[in-house]
């Protein structure tokens, strides 16, 4: 009865292959968003115009008109959380919804949902620890695990439930990983740069103690890695033939060398802050990139069954007598 009354559900609310797409995808785009907007808070010197959390002041929820114009800004990215959090709620329900339900789907849905609380929650010791560099470098860094969770359920929907297989030999994707690697080494010492640096998100808030310029030197370095092994892999997949990783190396390079610019016209020019949201962007974006190098290196084929299976052999060439016999 209970199995009977699931199936009830669903046939009302039936979801489709490509709402379900569409919804990671939507995601994804928001948890970019989110990271953007938080930001613009940093950026304007709004970290502290809600100044405790989970309220926004002891006595309200809410801002006040006397907080000004960085108490509105600080609780509309609060605000903001919340219509992120409805689309990861709205992505798991689509999850759970969609007929047949596909299990490798759910964890990564569960993931990607349960992250925006976990990111409130950092969020707000963000604040009460006067936004200490290193929790906002955190704050940051999370964000990047649930996009990372967001296109690994995105891409999920786009394939089938069988087994990975591998399209590139064990040294090109040892390759790919090693460059995800150092790409995420970027991101890490990218937040270092932040926190050595003069936008703090406000006015009283502490630094790290780094020197910026000797940081900021081993930021450019990493990057130079990351640009000259993304290089490596566009060589190294044309030459074995591999058209969709060579293609996704391509735009991982792009990215990179379009983000490598932001960062250097921002140094030079003292930190703009339009510069420095554009660059946060950037960060997003060389982290899709970096992951879809990554998924381009592998391919799930569908889940065999005995009609599918009947057909292999069907369609197998015959063995010639005196093979089967040697």
């Amino acid at each position: 009865m209970r199995r009977i009354r699931g199936v009830m559900r669903s046939a009302r609310f039936p979801v489709s292959a490509t709402l379900l797409r569409r919804l990671a995808l939507a995601s994804i785009i928001a948890n970019v968003g989110i990271v953007v907007t938080g930001g613009a808070v940093r950026l304007t010197a709004s970290g502290l115009g809600c100044p405790t959390w989970p309220r926004c002041t002891d006595a309200s929820y809410t801002a006040t008109a006397e907080m000004g114009i960085h108490g509105a800004i600080e609780f509309g990215n609060r605000l903001l959380t919340f219509a992120v959090g409805l689309i990861t709620l709205a992505t798991l329900l689509a999850v759970l919804l969609h007929q047949p339900r596909r299990r490798g789907l759910v964890p990564l849905a569960v993931a990607v949902f349960l992250g925006i609380p976990a990111q409130a929650v950092v969020g707000g010791i963000t604040v009460l620890t006067n936004l200490n560099p290193w929790v906002v470098g955190l704050h940051f860094l999370a964000s990047m695990a649930v996009i990372a969770a967001a296109y690994a359920l995105w891409k999920r929907t786009m394939e089938p439930d069988g087994p990975t297989v591998a399209v590139v030999a064990a040294p090109l994707r040892h390759l790919a990983r090693l460059t995800t690697l150092v790409g995420v080494a970027v991101l890490v010492i990218g937040t270092w740069v932040t926190g050595s640096g003069p936008h703090a998100g406000d006015h009283g808030a502490a630094r790290n103690g780094l020197d910026p310029e000797s940081i900021s030197q081993v930021h450019a370095d990493s990057v130079f890695l990351l640009i000259g092994l993304s290089v490596a892999l566009v060589f190294a997949f044309r030459a074995v033939g591999a058209t969709g990783p060579a293609r996704a190396a391509l735009v991982l390079v792009a990215v990179i060398l379009g983000q490598g610019l932001i960062g250097f016209v921002q140094y030079f020019t003292h930190l703009p802050a339009l510069l420095v949201g554009a660059h946060m962007l950037g960060s997003c974006l060389v982290l899709l990139a970096t992951l879809s190098v990554q998924w381009s290196t592998r391919e799930r084929r569908p889940v065999a069954t005995p009609e599918t299976a009947a057909e292999a052999v069907t369609d197998a060439p015959a063995r010639p007598v005196s093979a089967a016999h040697s």
